[in-house]
């Protein structure tokens, strides 16, 4: 639920604006990732497997000796092959396209969204540094950065919860969103995973007005989930309820990566991004 007024828009219209702005978006997202490689270091992988996990369509980097020219003979497009050893190493990153992503609490806020696709793309700018292989979740293809950043334009909204893909055992997986959706859907989604196994890194994105509730008097809330409106006459009377249910969903959200053997943060808007970047890397760091 958001105060009025409400965002308006389109899903098409959306993806036009952000395809546009791709370029800002990515030097954004290369700029935070700069400030924060200055104190990590990237750690290449060495070594291959040997069992057969996919082909994908060859990309700029790739060795020609990759290249397997039987498939590609029977296409047009030029494929690799790609074994369970690197499927299993690649990280695989989602953000939450749905529509209560798409809100902010003032002009001088950033979406929800923009901010964690930023995030998304400066971790994958720093993985890519690193010699890791990076790909959006549910995509067998796009590990560049350009690629990733376009896929993200044309991705649907989404329902606010990850598609249960099918991942290779012990890959690594971060999920960005507000996660403000029932624990038991959350549930759900990261028990599939963890019985993979995959392991992840969860990282709650909100507005600083969600942390806090900051309104006062009469407030109307607009729902942005086609969960309907709700009118609040002293807004100051709820302020405690809403902040203890807050506070038992971050409670239940990490008791579930806990026990799933995941990470789990939170970063709010106002924040910088780098600092959440570096949460973010740190994490990764862990589950390799």
């Amino acid at each position: 639920m958001k105060p009025t007024p409400a965002r308006s828009g389109q899903a098409v219209l959306r993806a036009e604006a952000l395809g546009s702005a791709l370029p800002p978006l990515l030097v954004a997202a290369e700029r935070v990732a700069s400030t924060v490689a200055q104190g990590v270091h990237g750690r290449r992988r060495v070594g291959q497997g040997d069992s057969f996990w996919q082909f994908r369509p060859y990309q700029a980097g790739d060795a020609p000796g990759r290249i397997d020219w039987r498939q590609s003979a029977k296409s047009p497009r030029t494929y690799v092959r790609e074994t369970e050893w690197e499927a299993a190493q690649t990280v695989h990153l989602w953000r939450d396209g749905s529509a209560s992503m798409h809100w902010r609490s003032g002009a001088a806020m950033p979406e929800k969204v923009e901010r964690a696709e930023l995030l998304l793309l400066a971790a994958a700018s720093l993985l890519l540094r690193g010699g890791e292989r990076v790909r959006l979740l549910g995509q067998r293809t796009g590990g560049s950065m350009t690629a990733i950043a376009a896929a993200l334009a044309t991705d649907g909204p989404g329902s606010g919860v990850p598609p249960v893909s099918a991942l290779p055992a012990h890959s690594r997986l971060v999920l960005i969103g507000d996660f403000l959706q029932p624990l038991d859907d959350i549930r759900h989604v990261i028990a599939q995973m963890a019985a993979i196994p995959v392991r992840g890194h969860l990282l709650q994105i909100l507005d600083p007005a969600e942390a806090l509730l900051p309104y006062s008097g009469r407030v109307r809330f607009r729902g942005v989930e086609a969960d309907g409106d709700m009118l609040v006459p002293q807004v100051e009377g709820i302020r405690d309820a809403y902040a203890e249910a807050l506070a038992a969903q971050q409670a239940g959200l990490a008791a579930l990566c806990r026990a799933a053997g995941w990470g789990f943060a939170t970063h709010r808007t106002d924040a910088p991004p780098a600092s959440a970047l570096l949460s973010l890397y740190t994490a990764l760091a862990g589950i390799v």
